[in-house]
């Protein structure tokens, strides 16, 4: 099952020179039954981007903690394929919510590496200010969120790790 794993750049760092990171809290983000259901339209690729989406937010929530030093206002989202085996559905904490157990992510399972680009500094900046109003659904929080989501985030092969980590 591909999975959307919310990260930082200090957890690309981990994957580089462990060749493994843990998804916080052993949770990620997929296409789910609950998420199919919720879409009444749209094809697999749009589904599947809604799940992306959810990680890119739960990357701003990351960033939130304050624990990102090199890079603390760029998203960062690992995609990757899990064993079916591994992933349990969590549709209780949201649609696209599911568990990993272990919660271990192999650098071989990882199928890309998406991360802001340097244009979007800002607008995530100012979306990590507001992530907690926006879970509490104030309006204007929700669009300061929607700005940063809306922004692009440049898709890596995981072959383009260590150049990453190294030249960023």
């Amino acid at each position: 099952m591909r999975v959307y794993i919310p990260a930082t750049f200090g957890m690309l760092r981990e994957l580089n020179d462990n060749r493994v990171v843990t998804a916080r809290s052993g949770w990620g983000f997929a296409v789910t039954p609950a998420l199919n259901e919720f879409y009444t339209a749209g094809d697999e690729e749009e589904i599947a981007h809604a799940a992306f989406q959810d990680a890119a937010e739960a990357s701003i929530r990351l960033l939130a903690i304050g624990d990102e030093a090199e890079f603390p206002y760029r998203r960062v989202v690992i995609s990757a394929d899990i064993d079916d085996a591994r992933v349990t559905l969590a549709s209780e904490n949201g649609e696209s919510v599911v568990g990993i157990v272990p919660a271990r992510i192999d650098l071989e399972d990882v199928a890309a590496i998406h991360i802001d680009v340097e244009a979007s500094e800002a607008d995530t900046k100012k979306a990590i200010g507001v992530i907690d109003e926006s879970d509490l659904g104030q309006e204007d929080a929700e669009l300061v969120v929607g700005d940063a989501q809306d922004n692009f985030m440049a898709w890596y092969d995981p072959n383009e790790l260590p150049f990453l980590v190294e030249l960023l």
